[in-house]
């Protein structure tokens, strides 16, 4: 599989086209090659797209996959409240199925009055669950990914995501770099910055999994406590938040990577994600 660009959900230009009949142009249109459904407030796809999704997807080739409601708390020191993530898990991962997508994203957690470390055996239970869940449906070859995070009280460093996803080689990162960007207060700048990252996930997970990395990739406004709001590229070559994107298109060139990257921009992931998969062509 060849990198792909994605938008992350329907951005303001998709306008009143229909969904998904319109979708193979509108992605051709920009020269983008995959596209991530999103399903924050939980999984409300139609009966439409499930149907129709699949074979358009396949027919111009185009490179799915879903983020997993918000609401899904795979740290909460309520048991009952994980035991609900593992099934809102399973539920996202049988949308994913039908429409023949092969990653979900899940956010990692949060540590509340927590150590860091008694949220992350709590994270990495209820993923151990998740998984075993999803392989007793049939759903083995569904991949999820944990999500790097951008406001420093969540857990989500790129350690922290790494634990979780050492225990299942079917666990694979979701690297999100303005989310580490964010939480580190403008830490992810230069080439070696993205070079460490990348460096630290094949150390501990190995290459196939760096190779096939799910990347996130936007401009955030931060605060002190981290993530306060995603930017377009206009805006933060106005204001200057980061994280750039060159770089990164260069180190995931140079190292022969083919990662599937989406663009999160506020209203604009398709124009931003375009101008990062120009970019990144552009270097051969």
């Amino acid at each position: 599989m060849p990198v792909t660009f994605a938008p992350g959900g329907k951005p303001d230009s998709y306008g009143n086209r229909k969904f998904p009949e319109g979708l193979p142009e509108y992605l051709a249109g920009f020269g983008l090659n995959g596209f991530e459904i999103e399903c924050g407030r939980g999984i409300s796809i139609s009966d439409n797209t499930y149907n129709l999704l699949p074979a358009l997807s396949e027919k111009h080739n185009i490179y799915l996959s879903v983020h997993a409601p918000y609401y899904i708390s795979v740290s909460s020191e309520n048991a009952s409240i994980r035991e609900k993530s593992v099934g809102y898990i399973l539920e996202t991962a049988r949308a994913a199925k039908r429409i023949k997508a092969e990653k979900i994203v899940v956010h990692s957690g949060s540590c509340s009055k927590m150590s860091r470390g008694e949220a992350l055996n709590l994270a990495l239970d209820t993923f151990r669950g998740a998984r075993a869940a999803l392989d007793a449906h049939g759903l083995e070859d569904v991949i999820i990914c944990p999500e790097t995070m951008g406001k420093i009280n969540q857990l989500g460093t790129t350690e922290e995501v790494l634990e979780l996803c050492a225990f299942d080689e079917r666990m694979i990162p979701c690297v999100d770099f303005g989310h580490l960007n964010a939480r580190t207060h403008g830490g992810i700048r230069s080439a070696a910055n993205y070079a460490a990252v990348f460096d630290a996930v094949e150390k501990k997970l190995g290459f196939e999994r760096l190779r096939r990395l799910h990347i996130h990739f936007s401009k955030i406004r931060y605060t002190a406590g981290g993530e306060k709001k995603h930017l377009t590229f206009d805006e933060d070559a106005r204001e200057n938040f980061g994280p750039d994107y060159e770089p990164l298109m260069a180190e995931i060139f140079k190292r022969g990577l083919n990662p599937s990257v989406v663009c999160e921009s506020q209203g604009t992931q398709a124009e931003d994600c375009a101008v990062m998969a120009k970019y990144y062509w552009g270097l051969s």
